[in-house]
């Protein structure tokens, strides 16, 4: 995934910088960075966590009223401190930095071409790819040279930029990824997620709109479309199921409630003879609550969470997620021995951490285990910002539920169809609505955006657990 965050017109821009990047912190554990500055851009990255990255030394070194920050996870490009962003190029038009969340579904067409021009790329990162259009276009004006440059992109972005005493904020046609608007104080500041205006205590405004690209200045902020004639808008469903904190609004929703309405939906659609309910900590917590709700059966927490671990499913190394599971949550005895116990998750995508928790919880003196999943079978890979390259990695493209429950040590297994999920998300809630659709393709293989070369990945046959 990634976060990014930006701010225009205050004194600490830098300080307000981390601050935002350690709400994204989940996000991203892989790289954290900021630019900085008025008309002179300073920048400082570093591998790691954002605490690893800065300290008081480090954001000195970035003076200005204007920064914008990037925490990384990488979907293309790999995992080193050349990749770290956010970027900062110099070229004719002057210096323009930028951080980016998503995947451009056509980078590897478009480095060919660039590079065939003469082009050279500093980095691997299909954010590159961006600049160097920008640089091609025989425009003076940043904002004009960016609208220029997406108009040749496709796929999945949200970006901040800072050029010329402006910072921007854009999202694409489709909206897959999410970008919100904030006020702090004389400030206005733009997120991947609102969690970071809790922390600064800004202003949720509204959301950037699919589409749209923000210009803030001295002047305040107005409004471009990136392309003439809207597009049908497809935010992705999975930031609702497991990827933004659930304190957060996502287009315009509250993740927690809806996460709390996937368990109720789940509960009607997959009951189970259970006597107690246990979420895997965090991202299953509000669905176990309104799974046990509408179910009846107590809730209670059976597995404990390490905060010192990070977020297993986005780190890099299949070693590390493996041997993670382990760090990162117990069972609890006194909850589950001798108990039926609802397990809900909030996804199922390799299946390996589902088996080790099954088989702690059983160690633990657990009766029975049935493990709910308050998302459909994630079947297909995501080519506009999620880490599932090819669909061998995902166990639900290739095995039925049965095979998987048998893989997993489970009593039963059962999962949220996709009419519940997005009847889940669907639902109105008070405050500033955004319209529109989702992106489900993890779940469908429906995917809004041709893919282009990358169509190839997504064949599998059949195969075995």
């Amino acid at each position: 995934m990634c976060g990014v965050f930006g701010i225009h017109g205050h004194d600490e821009a830098a300080n307000l910088a981390y601050l935002g990047l350690h709400a994204l912190q989940h996000r991203g554990q892989e790289s954290a960075g900021i630019v900085a500055g008025d008309k002179a851009l300073r920048r400082h990255v570093g591998m790691g966590l954002v605490t690893d990255v800065f300290d008081e030394k480090s954001l000195v070194r970035l003076p200005g009223r204007a920064a914008i920050g990037h925490t990384r996870y990488s979907t293309a490009g790999s995992s080193e401190v050349r990749n770290a962003q956010p970027f900062l190029f110099d070229y004719s038009g002057g210096s323009v930095a930028i951080a980016h969340n998503g995947n451009l579904v056509n980078a590897e067409e478009l480095r060919t071409r660039l590079e065939a021009s003469g082009s050279i790329f500093q980095t691997t990162s299909d954010t590159e790819c961006i600049v160097h259009l920008m640089a091609k276009v025989p425009e003076f004006d940043p904002v004009a040279r960016l609208i220029a440059a997406l108009r040749q992109v496709t796929g999945a972005y949200s970006l901040v930029l800072l050029a010329d005493d402006k910072l921007i904020g854009v999202r694409d046609p489709h909206g897959f990824r999410p970008l919100v608007i904030g006020r702090f104080k004389d400030s206005f500041v733009l997120s991947s997620e609102t969690s970071s205006f809790d922390l600064i205590e800004a202003e949720y405004i509204r959301d950037v709109e699919p589409g749209e690209l923000v210009v803030i200045d001295e002047r305040g902020l107005t409004s471009h479309r990136v392309q003439p004639e809207p597009v049908d808008s497809r935010f992705c469903v999975f930031e609702h199921v497991y990827f933004a904190r659930p304190d957060s609004l996502m287009n315009g929703k509250s993740v927690y409630r809806a996460r709390e309405r996937m368990g109720t939906r789940l509960a009607i659609e997959q009951p189970a003879e259970a006597d107690v309910v246990i979420p895997v900590p965090d991202s299953g917590v509000p669905a176990a609550i309104g799974y046990a709700k509408q179910a009846g059966i107590p809730f209670e927490m059976g597995l404990i969470r390490s905060h010192y671990v990070g977020r297993t499913f986005i780190e890099p190394q299949d070693s590390i997620r493996h041997f993670g599971v382990r760090l990162k949550l117990s069972p609890v005895r006194s909850v589950v021995d001798g108990k039926r116990v609802v397990v809900v998750d909030d996804s199922l995508v390799r299946g390996t951490t589902s088996r080790k928790i099954v088989k702690m919880l059983r160690a633990a003196g657990a009766k029975e285990v049935h493990l709910r999943i308050s998302a459909p079978p994630t079947t297909h890979p995501c080519f506009y910002g999620i880490d599932t390259p090819t669909r061998s990695e995902l166990v639900a493209a290739s095995h039925s539920i049965e095979e998987i429950a048998r893989y997993v040590t489970c009593d039963s297994l059962g999962y949220l169809s996709h009419d519940g999920l997005m009847g889940a998300v669907a639902v109105r809630e008070p405050g500033p609505v955004n319209a529109g659709g989702y992106c489900s393709a993890c779940f469908t293989g429906e995917y809004p955006v041709p893919l282009g070369r990358r169509a190839e990945l997504v064949p599998l046959r059949r195969g075995t657990v």
